[in-house]
């Protein structure tokens, strides 16, 4: 590869370039540019991943990045379901299984053994007469903020909507608070 070589790759904003060897050498060092980059320069016919490159698998050999180590699982705790367990080892980012907040439904279904501090009662009292109210008290403040938002921007419209809420509430339709505690009747 000579050093007047002016090479060109497809980076986030679109095509980035020219670039010298010294400079393309940096950006594969930092890893701007890996071994799936599209990378093109004056006389090749088309864009090419640069792995297919002979002139630049020599770089990409200077900085060989050590492998990340396997995600080691732990044994459950009492009333905690470990999605990872009997799951193979994945390399590279842990899967969004591994954390409990990603894990959604199956968490939610986990937490239910436990009962939730906050009252179904006082929930269903609070979004019929504040909007939002209640679901800000449950833990699920996205949803109140919309709630109170709309009945503002419709100027007390859509409190119906909070007012439903409330009276499902109260009848036991909604059962789990927003941390996926069970709501005791």
């Amino acid at each position: 590869m000579s050093e007047a070589a002016s090479w060109y790759y497809v980076g986030t904003y679109g095509q980035l370039g020219p670039l010298t060897t010294e400079q393309f050498d940096e950006f594969i060092e930092a890893g701007v540019i890996e071994r799936t980059t599209y990378v093109w320069r004056p006389g090749m016919p088309d864009w090419v991943p640069a792995s297919v490159v002979p002139e630049l698998l020599t770089l990409f050999d200077k900085y060989v990045q050590s492998p990340v180590p396997p995600i080691l699982t732990q044994p459950s705790v009492e009333g905690f379901a470990n999605p990872v367990v009997n799951q193979p080892p994945v390399y590279g980012q842990p899967p969004l299984s591994a954390n409990p907040m990603y894990v959604g439904q199956s968490f939610s279904r986990s937490m239910t053994k436990y009962s939730s501090d906050k009252d179904r009662t006082t929930a269903g009292l609070l979004s019929i007469i504040i909007p939002g109210g209640g679901r800000f008290y449950l833990g699920y403040a996205a949803l109140g903020t919309i709630q109170l938002m709309l009945t503002f921007v419709t100027c007390g419209f859509l409190h119906v909507w909070s007012i439903i809420d409330g009276v499902l509430m109260l009848s036991g339709q909604v059962k789990i608070d927003g941390y996926g505690r069970k709501l005791e009747d």
